[in-house]
């Protein structure tokens, strides 16, 4: 990179990259979702650096967290129509409120305590996000989500009682194991559920993701680089 101008407009180019090769993995897989869609990770990164991948034409981006979302989205939205946000990260009950407003769709709904906590929020705002269930599907003691054997019953318990708009679940493999195993049980568990989402997939593994009918990958370093 020699100039201000290509340091700016690389993400626009790693995002045409990323783009190919979801079709690509799209046309390898036996039985590919109906359609894969690309969360842009913008986690970390400026609006600067966002920019380059508004103006390529993507729309559908990835938040971790709920305030730096709330500090740089609302100025971005106003001139760009028809941006999806997401929040793909942990979610505190008191931040339930914030997150019904600001997104799209919240990927990390893993505790009875904070379905109740969006319930509630979804009908004092008259707005309702799309919700994943997040599976802990390594079981691991440090990570948030629902236990495997426990999610049929509590995604039916947000749906049936709570009346919440389920369409998916979500996990993150464990570091260091194949995620294809975890990627094949979360299929299986959205099978048992009845839902047709699967949010699975990052930089590193989102083409295996998509061989199991991943419906949304999210991908931030491919695209944006390593965060500052």
């Amino acid at each position: 990179m020699t100039s201000e101008e290509t340091i700016s407009d690389y993400p626009a180019a790693n995002l045409k990259t990323v783009l190919a090769s979801v079709q690509a993995a799209r046309d390898a897989a036996l039985a590919p979702a109906p359609a894969t869609h690309l969360i842009a990770v913008s986690k970390g990164h400026a609006g600067t650096r966002i920019l380059p991948v508004l103006r390529a034409g993507h729309r559908i981006f990835g938040e971790n967290r709920v305030q730096e979302a709330k500090a740089k989205w609302p100025e971005l939205r106003t001139s760009f129509p028809g941006i999806e946000l997401h929040l793909i990260g942990p979610l505190q009950t008191n931040k339930a409120r914030e997150a019904v407003e600001l997104f799209d769709c919240i990927h990390s709904l893993d505790r009875p305590k904070l379905a109740e906590a969006l319930k509630v929020e979804m009908e004092k705002l008259g707005k309702t996000p799309k919700l994943f269930v997040q599976v802990n599907t390594g079981e691991e003691t440090q990570k948030a989500g629902i236990a495997p054997k426990e999610t049929v019953s509590f995604v039916r318990h947000c749906r049936d009682n709570l009346k919440l708009p389920i369409i998916g679940l979500m996990c993150i493999p464990p570091q260091g194991e194949e995620p294809a195993l975890h990627f094949a049980l979360l299929k299986k568990l959205s099978n048992e559920c009845g839902l047709e989402s699967l949010s699975m997939g990052m930089s590193a593994d989102f083409e295996t993701a998509i061989r199991f009918s991943a419906t949304h990958v999210r991908v931030g370093t491919a695209i944006f680089g390593t965060r500052v």
